[in-house]
């Protein structure tokens, strides 16, 4: 039995294509198929596999179905956790996605889902991410401020819904704990952030995110071991379509 993720599907079986990237980078050509191909490969039944956000283009449900009916198909038990994109998905209406969907899909926010002896706890994140300005040798002089304080404000929403799923999970006896977040921890100003605190303050072993894909982005934020947690991005393109093997 393994633990796997990957995020940024981007499906858009029933929408509207938009994004630049999708549109003209030959790693997105014929993703779907890849990614499929790759899940019959390694995912077993008994795996896990969490897919952390952004995963359908469509504006609403009605224009999800197929998506998450490709991503109900893929073998193992599946989580979802919520996206940027995910405009199907409010945070009240959880509840109504899982009684849906169940028992192919696993919506997961506000509460933690278990692998092992380990709580898995998620939520979308948030980071400051410009504008920024910048000068003739491409180094940053400034920002946005009214952005950043915008910024704020959807980052302590954010931890405060990531502390409740610590909690529920801490109260329920758990003390080893896998994080997930959309958005990256950490933007490329911080050394560490409110998320990183969180997952330090718990004792989170790893921290899996995405959002950050297409080259330019891969180093927003932090790779590999940093203040005794261990940092992953999965963003499909990063991975090649590849799931990453969080836990054996």
């Amino acid at each position: 039995m393994s633990l796997y993720a990957i995020g940024d599907l981007h499906l858009h079986y029933q929408s509207e294509l938009k994004a630049p990237n999708q549109l003209k980078n030959r790693i997105w050509k014929k993703h779907e198929e890849k990614f499929r191909k790759n899940c019959g490969k390694m995912i077993r039944e008994e795996d896990t596999l969490v897919l952390v956000g952004d995963h359908s283009w469509g504006r609403n449900l009605s224009e999800c179905q197929l998506d998450l009916q490709y991503i109900s198909d893929l073998p193992g038990r599946k989580i979802l956790t919520r996206g940027n994109h995910d405009m199907f998905w409010e945070v009240n209406k959880t509840g109504r996605l899982n009684e849906l969907y169940k028992p192919g899909l696993n919506f997961l926010q506000n509460n933690y889902e278990t692998y092992q002896d380990y709580a898995l706890v998620a939520t979308k994140g948030f980071t400051f991410e410009g504008p920024f300005y910048i000068d003739r040798r491409n180094r940053i002089v400034g920002w946005d401020r009214e952005a950043e304080d915008h910024a704020k404000k959807l980052v302590k929403r954010e931890l405060d819904r990531l502390r409740l799923a610590f909690e529920l999970a801490k109260g329920d006896g758990f003390r080893k704990f896998i994080l997930f977040l959309h958005y990256p921890p950490t933007n490329i100003l911080e050394d560490r952030s409110g998320f990183t605190d969180l997952a330090e303050e718990y004792g989170a072993e790893k921290v899996i995110y995405a959002h950050s894909h297409g080259e330019s982005r891969f180093h927003d934020s932090i790779h590999g071991e940093y203040r005794g947690r261990t940092y992953h991005l999965v963003s499909g393109d990063y991975l090649r379509w590849k799931p990453l093997k969080v836990l054996a």
